[in-house]
């Protein structure tokens, strides 16, 4: 053999090494979409405890499907040795015909092939890893029911994975992350010790150096007031330790601080906390000339990234489950923080679970609502095309049993069985509630454009067209000439008289009215004290999305001052479930009947996140997945802002004081909007007036702009 022979053999053993590494870095764990979602949910929302009992959830849990088919067409070009790791029990067939001996190694022939391996797993979701030279399990498998099945004519449905890239990386065991913390203070006690952790935190109490035997007590608390309270906390451990050395906690809780309680004889050097956490990558950021918002949004960010785990979760003490309401914000929290699509899907496929539908998510009527419009506002920032295609069955199903729950006028409300939460404010819910159909025309719009998407032509038309309808009724049922506001409810076809705030900033946030029933609304409800109060930053995180649609920036960033700022003044690390700045002392912690009832760490409390970013650096894609872009700074009354705004693409970075503002983006094209009171000036760059004192200019991917201009007003 030449030296040049032996060169060109050399080169070609390292490619086919390279090439074998790549293949074996690429297989991942594949299942049947929605398996794992639905099986991982119910292990995590059946660990939920009050003090010492367990409290499940009051809905229906579906389950895994127990066998699957996973399919592959393939083509080779030379034998193949397939290796398989599979979660259950399983048989493979080749052509139609049984691999004989061990199912673990197979010698695959070139030429076409059809592979098919049967995975039934009872306990987890039968799940497949497959590795060979170019042969490997990924999303171009699909999943179906058994071999000799033929079932009626449909598209195929894929095979799902996350982050499971290794054999040994078994689904059925996947933990989060966890690393050690330190506590910020402990005051120690005859035989017990109170550790601050110095912020909101989740995680396993770990005792360092225990030596003596006996029985040791974990109180939590969110607050000092509850950890101290033994008699009435919320949650608690008691173990017993027969051996000296460190000692860590069986469950993760919530807290900010655990009481330690000792039996005699017993000491601790120190006590940390294994924290438990989802890796996460904070993309999105704000920063204003106001040191208080600042702080607002870094502890909005907090109170996310705590609720992002497994799935997006109300709250990390109470619930610690995943509710279809809650996750519809945090989803559009997420989009402008971590940007995080995994934790979307994998919630949105466990709230919906599987068929048949009998019952509303979670039991609430809105909440199936909200699923829908959620799936919808994914694919607007994400374009995850094949994501809606995968769910859109499950939400025909969904949509089927709603609209067969619609009364004579086509509207919906509460039937037995069903809970109408709309929000914990006192307010009647029996009959048609306003709100309620808003939503729903507004879920009837989401399917209508996944429809589409999924190429179902005939249901696209059916529910726009129903959409449009239901719209038109919903205003002129609701709509009050006079006072000019849209009512509560309606009740045997006529009007009840209350006036909540609800209904009136969902139709002005969804744009369902005239430009003269929205100042109205504005005046009449949205700005005027008469009207009952929200006191959950759940619906202060429509409310002030409504008022900031309608450019009343400076209006929010008093009201985000007031209520958040509040419970900032108040002493909170994290955002709450519910503030009343009335309430003082031990009953701001008191909610359901329980001195310690309300949770402290709620993911609808971190509103901030997307306001600040929607609406005041102003980001939004007007194409699926950023293709195009809108970016519309605000200063809400601030002197100066600035901040990125995640994208598939990558960051997009809005800075703006009264003078000047720059603008950055990866990709896309986009359109500056602003308002400025003299001719504005970009360095060459066109710039469009499209109005008194409004102008927009495109934004090209990749490019910088600087814009010199005067905000209409300043001094």
């Amino acid at each position: 053999m030449t030296t040049r022979s032996r060169h060109m053999a050399l080169a070609a053993l390292l490619f086919a090494v390279c090439c074998k590494g790549f293949a074996a870095s690429s297989a991942t764990w594949i299942w049947s979409p929605g398996d794992f979602e639905i099986w991982l949910s119910n292990q995590m929302q059946v660990e939920r405890k009050e003090r010492d009992a367990l409290f499940m959830p009051f809905w229906r849990f579906y389950s895994h499907q127990p066998l699957v088919n996973f399919i592959k067409d393939v083509d080779l070009a030379a034998p193949e040795e397939l290796r398989l790791t599979v979660e259950g029990k399983f048989s493979v067939m080749l052509d139609g015909r049984f691999v004989q001996g061990d199912p673990h190694h197979i010698s695959l022939p070139s030429g076409k092939h059809v592979i098919n391996v049967q995975v039934f797993n009872a306990a987890s979701p039968p799940a497949l890893y497959l590795q060979g030279a170019t042969v490997r399990s990924d999303a171009t498998w699909t999943v179906g029911p058994v071999p000799h099945y033929k079932p009626p004519k449909s598209a195929p449905v894929r095979a799902a994975s996350w982050n499971f890239d290794t054999p040994d990386a078994l689904p059925s065991r996947y933990k989060l992350a966890t690393r050690e913390i330190q506590a910020a203070v402990i005051q120690r006690g005859p035989r017990s010790l109170l550790v601050d952790f110095g912020q909101e935190t989740i995680g396993f109490v770990r005792l360092k150096h225990v030596t003596g035997r006996g029985k040791v007590a974990l109180y939590y608390g969110e607050s000092r007031d509850e950890a101290l309270s033994i008699e009435t906390c919320e949650t608690l451990d008691r173990y017993s330790v027969d051996a000296d050395g460190d000692f860590v906690a069986a469950h993760s809780r919530a807290m900010r601080y655990v009481n330690v309680q000792l039996d005699e004889g017993m000491t601790v050097d120190d006590v940390v906390l294994m924290y438990e956490y989802l890796p996460l990558t904070q993309r999105g950021s704000f920063k204003s000339s106001d040191d208080e918002l600042n702080r607002i949004w870094d502890v909005s960010i907090r109170t996310l990234e705590l609720n992002t785990r497994e799935f997006f979760l109300d709250g990390i003490k109470r619930d610690h489950w995943v509710w279809s309401g809650d996750a519809a914000q945090a989803y559009l929290m997420n989009y402008y923080s971590f940007f995080d699509g995994d934790t979307v899907k994998r919630t949105t496929w466990a709230l919906r679970g599987a068929d048949p539908v009998d019952m509303h998510i979670n039991t609430i009527l809105d909440y199936s609502l909200y699923w829908f419009i959620g799936i919808q506002d994914y694919y607007r920032y994400t374009g995850d095309v094949d994501f809606v295609k995968s769910i859109y069955p499950r939400m025909v199903t969904l949509m089927d049993f709603v609209l067969g729950r619609r009364n004579v006028d086509g509207m919906l409300e509460g039937l037995p069985g069903d809970w109408v939460f709309v929000d914990w404010a006192p307010m009647p819910k029996e009959g048609e509630l306003s709100v309620i159909q808003l939503l729903f025309a507004r879920s009837l719009e989401a399917m209508a454009d996944c429809a589409a998407l999924a190429r179902d032509d005939e249901r696209a038309v059916k529910y726009r067209q129903l959409a449009a309808e239901l719209k038109d009724k919903t205003v002129a049922a609701f709509w009050d000439p006079q006072r000019q506001v849209l009512v509560n409810r309606r009740i045997g076809g006529k009007q009840d008289p209350l006036v909540t705030r609800h209904a009136n900033m969902f139709a002005l946030m969804f744009g369902y009215l005239t430009p003269a029933q929205a100042e109205a609304v504005k005046r009449n409800v949205l700005k005027n004290d008469a009207v009952q109060k929200i006191t959950t930053p759940y619906m202060r995180f429509y409310e002030l999305a409504a008022l900031s649609e309608s450019g009343q920036q400076d209006y929010v960033t008093a009201q985000v001052k007031d209520y958040w700022g509040g419970m900032l003044r108040d002493g909170a690390s994290c955002f709450w479930e519910q503030y009343d700045p009335k309430q003082q002392g031990a009953e701001r912690y008191a909610m359901y009947g329980k001195p310690f009832g309300m949770s402290l760490c709620h993911a609808w409390g971190a509103s901030p996140v997307y306001l600040f970013g929607r609406y005041y650096l102003g980001v939004r894609p007007t194409l699926p997945g950023y293709q195009a872009y809108v970016v519309e700074p605000r200063l809400g009354g601030l002197q100066w802002i600035e901040g990125r705004v995640p994208t598939p693409h990558g960051d997009i970075s809005v800075s703006a004081n009264r003078t000047e503002m720059r603008v950055s983006a990866p990709a896309g094209d986009g359109v500056l909007r602003f308002m400025s009171a003299t001719l504005p000036h970009a360095g060459g760059t066109a710039i469009r007036a499209v109005g008194p004192e409004h102008y927009e200019m495109a934004l090209k991917g990749g490019e910088q702009y600087v814009v010199t201009y005067t905000l209409p007003g300043a001094h």
